[in-house]
């Protein structure tokens, strides 16, 4: 996108000229505006079918609504609609984008379409506190948390959007350290006036924040995905500073008390290292760590990133990892490697707009 285009986008949400975004509000927050602007309140229902079931761009566009109505509406408001401002497209069909946010700084959503799924992965930071050794996004630094209206931009703006069927947090930033504005976000994806989604299809994933994991395994149904990446607990700080504030075993006993068995999913991701995690220490120790618990793993292999000396374990290795777990009761699979050559790893394509800018 031309650099002069990007300054458009900037300038009509730079704070002088800021409105406030319908996108991201709930029915009850639609009706009390309209009720504070003197409308009548069945008129926040008429915009929750026109922003979450049409996906309009401008207010203009919500027909049913008077003239007069829209044209006061839109003296404080907007859908809040952002396009995209980059695209790298992978030779698998994979694509990542690059979206502006309300703060001025932008984060990545990546498009992965499968046979018959099309899953989005979405951020819902910028940068993200828990630092973990091998994520370019963690080595940004933390710059924000994203409003629901930014997250729900990702999904809104898409333009793929009719062929998702899942999505999943998974993107930049730590969900349980922007709680309110996730829960916000897959409250509208699953309502009934919102996206009428099942929770079925959104996965969450967390590295275990203590308090805020606890909040969301009660106020959600939605998928969890916990990142393990080592089940030994030295070993594990070492590569994710979170295990000081929430250590893995105080996050598996936490999921214990949680049922898993039919309509929510849980699943631990577990990057594989070479020489590092992909040991028979390793994986008796995850059948220890696990045992009785119903979940599954996903393996997955690393992209690599700038100045981290880590390496992905080859195929033969996490094989005999997967096969050796699933024969341990723990359903283990090896997730495809998509996108690699379009800046694959978290935080890269972000990370390369900061330096150039």
């Amino acid at each position: 996108m031309p650099i002069w285009q990007i300054f458009t986008i900037f300038a009509q949400i730079s704070p002088k000229n800021m409105k406030t975004p319908l996108l991201g509000m709930t029915l009850a927050e639609l009706k009390e505006v309209v009720r504070s602007l003197g409308m009548p309140a069945f008129t926040g229902g008429q915009i929750a079918k026109w922003i979450y079931g049409s996906r309009v761009r401008d207010i203009a566009e919500m027909t049913n609504i008077s003239k007069a109505n829209r044209e006061k509406l839109a003296e404080q408001y907007c859908v809040g609609v952002m396009e995209n401002i980059d695209a790298q497209y992978s030779v698998d069909g994979t694509i990542k984008y690059l979206f502006p946010v309300a703060s001025g700084k932008f984060v990545e959503t990546v498009f992965i379409p499968d046979k018959d799924r099309a899953t989005l992965c979405v951020s819902c930071q910028v940068g993200c506190k828990m630092n973990c050794l091998f994520c370019q996004t963690g080595k940004q630094g933390f710059e924000g948390s994203l409003t629901a209206a930014d997250i729900l931009n990702q999904i809104y703006s898409l333009p793929e959007a009719d062929r998702l069927t899942n999505i999943v947090f998974m993107g930049q930033g730590e969900p349980m350290d922007n709680l309110d504005n996730v829960l916000r976000a897959t409250e509208v994806l699953t309502a009934d006036w919102g996206y009428a989604w099942s929770p079925k299809r959104i996965t969450v994933s967390s590295v275990g924040v203590r308090n805020k994991l606890k909040r969301f395994l009660d106020e959600s149904d939605c998928h969890v995905a916990i990142s393990l990446h080592s089940p030994i607990p030295e070993q594990r700080a070492s590569l994710m500073p979170a295990q000081k504030g929430m250590a893995i075993e105080e996050v598996v006993e936490l999921l214990r008390q949680y049922d898993f068995s039919h309509q929510r999913r849980l699943s631990f991701e577990y990057i594989v290292f070479d020489g590092l995690n992909d040991s028979m220490t390793h994986a008796r120790a995850i059948v220890n760590l696990l045992k009785g618990l119903d979940c599954r793993i996903n393996l997955i292999r690393f992209h690599q990133i700038p100045d981290v000396p880590l390496k992905t374990s080859d195929e033969k290795k996490m094989e005999v990892l997967r096969d050796y777990l699933t024969q341990h009761g723990i359903f283990t699979t090896i997730r495809a490697s998509r996108g690699q050559d379009i800046y694959a790893a978290c935080g890269l394509l972000s990370t390369k707009k900061k330096e150039n800018s």
